[in-house]
């Protein structure tokens, strides 16, 4: 069991929202799923948590009310190997959802997202001062992350 694990408040869509993960990304299961019982505060019978993995990472989602709703202060990051896997993620987390600058995007639910290849990390550390400058300034005029246009813009 993982130490620390990521907990996710819904108002009611977890299991929407669990299932639409799921179909995100490869090696995923629900783990455990638990019910409200007649003390509430949600309908007895209701789903109450749902302990989850996505590719081996644990969350646990909770149907919890409307009072607290996600933000960008907080963001799950998915490390791509390639420019298929970006754009695979992007296409299905981003569905219903809305695009944002940089690789960042918000789903259906509201959760935000940093969809990054690894390929961009290498650019933006490059030991040469121009070329990361380059591929930074790239990178900051995408919405979707363009493994090929960063290389172009580094000069490779």
């Amino acid at each position: 069991m993982q130490k620390i694990t990521t907990f996710l408040w819904f108002d009611d869509q977890a299991e929407e929202a669990v299932e639409h993960y799921m179909s995100c990304f490869a090696d995923s299961r629900i783990v455990d799923v638990r019910r409200y019982g007649e003390a509430g505060p949600g309908p007895a019978g209701s789903v109450m948590t749902i302990l989850f993995e996505l590719a081996g990472q644990r969350f646990i989602a909770l149907n919890g009310g409307p009072r607290f709703t996600f933000n960008e202060a907080v963001s799950l990051s998915v490390d791509c190997a390639t420019q298929e896997e970006v754009d695979e993620l992007w296409a299905k987390l981003s569905d219903g959802g809305e695009e944002g600058p940089c690789g960042w995007l918000k789903d259906k639910f509201g959760l935000s997202w940093q969809i990054v290849p690894r390929r961009l990390m290498e650019l933006i550390g490059d030991p040469d001062p121009a070329r990361a400058n380059r591929a930074m300034k790239a990178m900051l005029g995408m919405k979707k992350i363009d493994i090929r246009e960063l290389e172009d813009a580094a000069g490779e």
